[in-house]
């Protein structure tokens, strides 16, 4: 599924006139329960405080990155919690589903609350553009879609969508991370989209599922230092909790476990800029820019 790009004439963009996207996961507690997973911390969301940065920033897109809804992600949940601060957003917003929205037998409440935005509910991933970039949202809950292996039938439409579009500039986005230095670690299980992304020159993966910001340096699938590899962002700081980190992976350039905020990427025609944005009252900034290996 292809979903039209946002008309970047649509909503305010930074002073370059380049459209800017929003991204962060792991965000959102259900006002009417919010009893505590096991691995979450307290119960006290940052949610509000999130959102309110998107407000400011106006960009053309936002990006969640799994997990939007806690602990379950029934449709009541989302519409008790996510959809009275993000959900301010929803009409710009390109989501993918974390482990939580397969907490309701097939994703229901994520994908009855997100609707065609979220792609079709069998396979929950899809992809679309913005001016000189392609943004490919995969679904990395491999049990519920039949793996994600080099075989796998995401895995082959990756390949497929890739050497369907050349934007200069290429941008995949899916839950959980394939490196990471915090509590859930790098994942192998996500090699081949790594791999598969890697061949094709992308640029940038976004991920979530670890509640911290982590930036790496571009790396290639064997976490090698390359300049032209791929910079991974975890940003898992939507507003649930934070999680600390353990041993520093290769190629972990900055992070940061205690400050809940957002990412804002500007895309320009061959590059991009970003920055942390962190909520009210931190203080917590990363910020960089990169050109684009297409």
């Amino acid at each position: 599924m292809n979903r039209p790009a946002a008309a970047a004439g649509d909503q305010t963009t930074e002073a370059t006139g380049d459209p800017v996207i929003v991204a962060a996961g792991d965000i959102a507690c259900a006002t009417a329960n919010a009893t505590p997973e096991p691995d979450e911390g307290p119960a006290v969301c940052h949610q509000s405080a999130t959102a309110k940065l998107i407000v400011a920033l106006r960009p053309v897109a936002v990006l969640t990155l799994g997990d939007e809804q806690y602990p379950d992600a029934t449709l009541d949940q989302f519409n008790s919690g996510y959809d009275k601060t993000w959900g301010a957003f929803k009409d710009i917003t390109r989501p993918v589903p974390g482990n939580h929205e397969y907490h309701t037998p097939h994703a229901a409440g994520y994908f009855g609350y997100f609707g065609k935005a979220a792609g079709d509910p069998g396979m929950g991933y899809y992809s679309s553009d913005l001016p000189g970039w392609h943004l490919i949202a995969l679904n990395a809950n491999c049990s519920a879609v039949g793996g994600c292996g080099p075989g796998s039938a995401e895995v082959q439409w990756l390949k497929k969508d890739l050497a369907a579009h050349h934007a200069a500039c290429t941008l995949a986005f899916w839950h959980q991370p394939r490196f990471s230095s915090a509590k859930h670690h790098s994942d192998p299980t996500y090699d081949a989209f790594w791999r598969t992304l890697y061949t094709a020159h992308a640029d940038v993966v976004l991920g979530g599922h670890d509640h911290d910001y982590e930036r790496f340096a571009p790396q290639t699938p064997d976490a090698k230092a390359d300049a032209a590899g791929i910079t991974e962002f975890v940003v898992g700081t939507g507003g649930r909790s934070h999680y600390a980190f353990g041993a520093t992976e290769p190629n972990s350039v900055v992070r940061n476990q205690v400050t809940f905020g957002v990412l804002a990427l500007t895309l320009h025609p061959h590059s991009f800029d970003w920055r942390f944005i962190p909520e009210a009252g931190s203080t917590f900034t990363d910020a960089g820019s990169a050109r684009c290996h297409g």
